[in-house]
């Protein structure tokens, strides 16, 4: 779903991509792959960061790793995605959600794409034994504020390695 809607977007491949959370995820992988070279991977696991470079064997020189927690990262500089496959909804407090939309704020460039994967509002009620939000597109737009323009919102039934079955709602905004 994150690289269907990269193309949905028309994200340009000199493109400055952030994925926050992104740990051992494909998604920068497939990135490289498709010819982006400016990407940053932000996680607060260094298992999760030690296991993307171990994936991405010698090209992961060319992926910048960044291990802070969201929630207190100061960006040093801007980016034209912010990719976001299920962190956000991890943050379950009011302050939180705040402050992810400050970091996001100041992270992403004028014109810049937003991405954002979340459990939808029949998704579960908790993630590794963690409590979570769920969402409706809705809830998200009124989350971001009007300095995002919604582009393009879906639904997905993401089957888990263990073969459960989890509602996503994702959406994409153009600031």
């Amino acid at each position: 779903m994150s690289l269907e809607l990269v193309d949905a977007l028309g994200v340009r491949r000199d493109a400055a991509v952030i994925d926050v959370g992104g740990g051992s995820s494909l998604f920068a992988k497939s990135l490289l792959q498709r010819g982006f070279g400016d990407v940053s991977v932000l996680d607060v696991s260094v298992t999760g960061l030690r296991s993307l470079k171990a994936r991405l064997g010698p090209g992961g020189h060319q992926v910048h790793m960044i291990r802070h927690d969201l929630l207190s990262w100061k960006p040093r500089r801007r980016y034209d995605l912010w990719h976001d496959r299920a962190v956000l909804h991890f943050f379950t407090g009011a302050v939180e959600r705040a402050r992810y939309v400050e970091v996001l704020d100041s992270a992403v460039a004028p014109g810049a794409k937003v991405i954002i994967g979340v459990f939808a509002a029949d998704g579960p009620d908790r993630c590794s034994a963690l409590p979570v939000m769920r969402y409706r597109a809705a809830q998200l737009v009124d989350l971001l504020g009007k300095s995002f323009h919604l582009a393009e919102e879906r639904r997905e039934q993401h089957r888990t390695p263990g073969g459960a079955v989890q509602s996503f709602t994702w959406v994409a905004f153009t600031r």
